[in-house]
């Protein structure tokens, strides 16, 4: 029978507090700064294409040749891989809260830096823009475990999974404020430099100040991550940490007094404590056989439906403005000017994250500690799967003029389950299921997985998606096979996502202890198989 420190113990039934929600907003400002930072170049990329690539002669406004759209939409990504699995395993060594303040630093200095990017020619600006992207992406890569083992450290067992759900849930609002941000610089440059569409005047259509527009909205970003560094740093380290891994329960007692109303008896905790190190049940390594034993198919089950999952939403996502184009959303490039194309674009993508993306993070926050885990992940990735084939098997019906806000409907719904699904459980349960010593690093390779789907989503969907005839396909890329083929493809990787969903253990209303098989006593010779090694709800 697990036995349980008491200091971890009052946490687990602490009563829902202020503090909680604080936790959740400081934590949850660096995955607004997140999806901002990793959304907003979507919403840039036509006009970076237009500024530094058009040749005036062409009937056609300029666009990103296919190695500069991969570099520029593709190097963030890159960065949050290398800092997920960086960031995830000095978490587990240094502690969560001596790393917390560095990732947020990163963001807002390369946030800046990123639109303050420099160069005589369009390669040097890219190429400035992209380094920056980079070491942004780094640090946003180090939120991620960082964020989700904190709230997952600092909840009570009841409302656990909402508490992290609602953390994640703030990239909707990243979603959305970059929308609106470019909305309001773009409606504000187009009104003080009037500008002919590119058709009327090529060279006219891009004013010499429509490159201070994507750099407004680039270095925006770096606002909400600066004002919440200040009480990053006050925040305590987590109590599970210090128990657990630092070893010191008096400590992890008197940090969780001073900003949470528990009642913490620590005096019989260093007893236990000293039992727990010497227990080599609570030792083992992350390549050990007794990891392997306990925990390995949940790391793969973690990781692979990240993956997949990944590789759905993202090539949705960044791509969002070609599947408008393709449907008669946004009009031609060339019957606007290049302040007004960005407009659109925005406009477009906000009615999307309106509609599809913020009611579905928030129905997970409702439902996550009703329904669980387990079911929540399954019923996304079916219903992802059944909109992605009905979206494409009748694709050429929703291309129709009479069709079109059947096709949004149809889409948005597919981003409603991604949210009210899988996007959010995959974040949720690796910070959940995995021993505190080893929590952030497994919860680094889980995202780090899911950024290498990410990855293949992006760039293997701007191909993928190109027209079987050579004659459509835009600028510089090779014949695909089709947007309709596409979304088929995809619709078979969430199929696969829900099988890989058997191998998660549900974690609803069990202490992080009792899922991870710490401070559990011997029982005997033979030990049952713990709990934590069901991959089926109870």
């Amino acid at each position: 029978m697990p036995k349980e420190l008491g200091v971890l113990n009052a946490l687990d039934n602490a009563k829902t507090q202020l503090y909680h929600f604080t936790a959740i907003v400081v934590a949850g400002m660096g995955f607004f700064t997140d999806a901002y930072d990793l959304f907003c170049i979507s919403l840039v990329t036509k006009l970076l294409g237009r500024i530094y690539y058009t040749d005036p002669g062409s009937p056609t406004p300029g666009t990103l040749p296919p190695n500069v759209a991969d570099s520029v939409n593709g190097v963030a990504f890159c960065g949050t891989l290398a800092g997920q699995l960086f960031f995830g395993w000095l978490g587990d060594k240094l502690g969560r809260k001596k790393v917390y303040g560095l990732t947020l630093l990163l963001m807002v200095i390369c946030a800046i830096a990123s639109g303050l990017s420099f160069g005589h020619s369009a390669k040097g600006v890219i190429a400035t823009l992209c380094f920056f992207r980079f070491w942004l992406g780094f640090g946003i890569g180090g939120d991620y475990p960082l964020s989700a083992t904190i709230m997952s450290e600092y909840a009570n067992k009841r409302t656990r999974g909402a508490f992290i759900a609602a953390v994640f849930a703030m990239q909707g609002f990243g979603n959305l404020t970059g929308g609106i941000v470019a909305l309001i610089v773009s409606s504000a440059f187009d009104h003080a430099y009037k500008a002919p569409t590119y058709e009327q005047n090529a060279s006219a259509s891009v004013p010499a100040q429509a490159d201070y527009v994507w750099r407004i909205i680039v270095m925006v970003g770096a606002l909400p991550a600066a004002l919440t560094y200040y009480w990053r740093m006050k925040m305590p380290e987590t109590a599970r940490y210090t128990a657990l891994v630092a070893k010191n329960a008096q400590q992890a007692a008197q940090d969780m007094s001073k900003v949470l109303q528990v009642d913490l008896v620590s005096g019989q905790d260093k007893s236990e404590i000293e039992i727990l190190a010497q227990d080599d049940r609570n030792s083992f390594g992350l390549f050990s056989k007794e990891f392997a034993k306990r925990h390995g198919l949940h790391l793969v089950g973690t990781a692979v439906c990240w993956f997949l999952l990944d590789i759905a939403f993202y090539s949705q996502n960044l791509f969002q403005k070609d599947i408008f184009s393709a449907i008669g959303w946004i009009p031609a490039a060339k019957t606007m000017s290049a302040i007004q194309e960005v407009y659109t674009v925005a406009r477009a993508q906000t009615l999307i994250v309106m509609c599809g993306l913020i009611p579905g993070y928030w129905f997970t926050v409702a439902f996550i500690d009703i329904l669980g885990r387990f079911a929540i992940q399954l019923m996304g990735f079916f219903f992802m799967t059944v909109f992605m084939f009905a979206l494409a098997i009748p694709y050429h019906h929703w291309t129709l003029k009479e069709n079109r806000i059947g096709f949004i409907v149809m889409y948005s719904l597919t981003f409603f389950f991604a949210n009210f699904g899988p996007n959010s459980t995959t974040f949720i349960v690796p910070a959940e299921i995995f021993p505190a010593r080893l929590r952030s690093t497994c919860h680094g390779i889980s995202a780090a997985a899911g950024k290498a789907g990410a990855i293949v989503g992006a760039f293997g969907f701007l191909y993928a998606a190109q027209s079987t005839d050579p004659a459509q396909t835009d600028a510089g890329y090779p014949p695909g096979i089709g947007v309709k083929n596409t979304l088929i493809v995809l619709g078979c990787i969430n199929f696969f996502g829900m099988l890989f969903t058997f191998l998660v253990p549900e974690s609803k209303g069990k202490s992080l202890e009792e899922l991870s098989g710490e401070n559990e006593e011997e029982s005997g010779e033979t030990e049952e198989p713990r709990t934590s090694s069901r991959t089926v709800p109870v």
